[in-house]
């Protein structure tokens, strides 16, 4: 079964940056739209962004929109979450998604567990 591992996540000052990493070993991401949410404390998942199997689309919400980028490394088996300007409300665990018939928030079957992001002075 499709397994997802999240890294990167971690602790920065408001206008900060990271970068997230989705990586699912032993079994290839290549027909999978892949998608990142993310969940603050006390409050409802949030769906924040989708690339195509392809990579040729990719969506985000409005929310995060202009501050991050999604992109997949078929090489490295691996999809990106650059977090640019990242402010306190961007806190929260993020995780990545798959799903083979996924599109932007929905559809998606495989859940990693998650990684922490906070943005904090």
């Amino acid at each position: 079964q499709l397994q997802l591992v999240e890294s990167g996540g971690g602790s920065v000052q408001p206008g900060g940056s990271l970068r997230l990493s989705c990586a699912a070993p032993g079994y290839s991401l290549d027909y999978y739209a892949v998608g990142w949410f993310r969940q603050a404390p006390g409050k409802e998942r949030e769906w924040v962004s989708y690339i195509s199997d392809s990579g040729h689309r990719t969506e985000y919400a409005h929310s995060v929109k202009g501050r991050v980028t999604i992109s997949r490394d078929s090489a490295k088996n691996t999809v990106y979450l650059q977090m640019n300007n990242l402010q306190p409300e961007d806190t929260g665990v993020y995780y990545c998604a798959a799903g083979l018939l996924a599109m932007a928030a929905d559809n998606y079957d495989y859940w990693g567990r998650g990684t922490q992001v906070t943005v904090s002075s």
